[in-house]
């Protein structure tokens, strides 16, 4: 009976999956897509079902009523929308659910785009498949295309899906640490409040800035002193590549020639790779990096934002959709010019 259901569903599932989730032009590309997406919430059962079954495991047990307490706390505190999201849970058995293929050439740190009707341009491509997704990266470096490959624990399709019962929690994030937990739920749940089709950098720097005011929410809501529990180092290691953006930026700005910008690229990166031997080569790609900026560029505007908006949630998301609305040129002017007192007073922790 459940197989037959989802049988069922795939159909309707490739017109919101064309819309929402990961879109292609390409029908294998479309086909992956909606056979990975309904593959997962195939697996997927009510977390109440989890906790009511006598077989579950303590630690799943305690890690699904944390989630629970996590998603109300984000529609009654944080004003998120109460959307089907991660009323269910689903173990996948591996390390991520997708994996995005990101681009950037080789002397610059603008992000390859794939164009698609709806949802506008996105920087990424993404496959339910790992193997497909390193061959279709390969592809792109032997078009001279410098590409990350990012493991991906979890995804929004902006309440478009709550007919197939949402986007469930997985076991590629559910057994992370609390702070950690919660600020990768509030970040998807955010997603569906404000969405920009085409506009990475403004889609995930809001989610990121609601995921960093949810979480101080989250640690004082529960009595507890000090800021949610951060990495040192990753922050540390956040900050140096925020600086090697900029320095790379300015080079590629240069009015030299390729050449030219080529070597000095070159004599930026062994220069950084002598003083943070310990970050991996990986994240010191223009791919990495620019992929990097779309999550943290416009944070600190978004932090400025909340606290104009007398830091309150419901005016906060008004306020973002108003500058949603606005022209792409001007949006990104916004984002620039409110983000330069870089004061993140509200956000509990340092911004990497």
């Amino acid at each position: 009976m459940r197989g037959r259901r989802w049988s069922a569903c795939a159909a309707a599932a490739i017109a919101v999956l064309a819309m929402v989730v990961l879109p292609g032009c390409a029908v294998g590309y479309l086909a992956q897509s909606v056979a990975g997406h309904v593959d997962v919430i195939s697996k997927a059962r009510p977390v109440d079902a989890w906790l009511a079954d006598p077989s579950t495991s303590q630690p799943l047990r305690q890690r699904l009523e944390l989630a629970k307490r996590l998603r109300t706390f984000a529609v009654q505190e944080l004003r998120l929308p109460d959307h089907a999201s991660f009323r269910q849970y689903a173990p996948l058995g591996r390390p991520a659910v997708v994996w995005n293929v990101v681009a950037a050439p080789e002397l610059s740190l603008e992000l390859k785009t794939w164009c698609f009707p709806v949802v506008g341009c996105v920087a990424y491509r993404g496959y339910f498949d790992r193997q497909a997704a390193l061959d279709y990266a390969q592809s792109l470096r032997l078009q001279g295309w410098e590409v990350h490959v990012a493991d991906v624990p979890a995804y929004s399709t902006l309440g478009k899906t709550d007919w197939l019962g949402g986007d469930p929690l997985l076991d590629t994030f559910l057994f992370w640490d609390e702070a950690s937990l919660a600020r990768l739920m509030f970040h998807e749940m955010a997603h569906p409040v404000v969405f920009v089709p085409g506009d990475t950098a403004f889609n995930e720097s809001f989610a990121t800035a609601v995921e960093r005011l949810g979480v101080r929410r989250w640690w004082q809501f529960n009595g507890r002193e000090g800021s949610p529990p951060s990495d040192p180092r990753r922050v540390q290691q956040q900050r140096a590549l925020r600086d090697l953006r900029d320095l790379l930026r300015e080079v590629y700005g240069r009015p030299i020639g390729e050449d030219d910008r080529r070597q000095a690229k070159a004599r930026v990166l062994a220069e950084f790779r002598s003083r943070h031997p310990d970050i991996a080569p990986s994240q010191l790609n223009n791919a990495a990096l620019a992929l990097q900026s779309s999550y943290d560029d416009g944070v600190s505007a978004f932090l400025s934002l909340f606290d104009a908006s007398g830091r309150d949630f419901e005016k906060f998301y008004e306020a973002a959709r108003r500058w949603a609305q606005l022209s792409d040129e001007r949006r990104r002017e916004m984002l620039r010019r409110s983000a330069e007192p870089l004061t993140p007073t509200v956000s509990g922790e340092p911004l990497p």
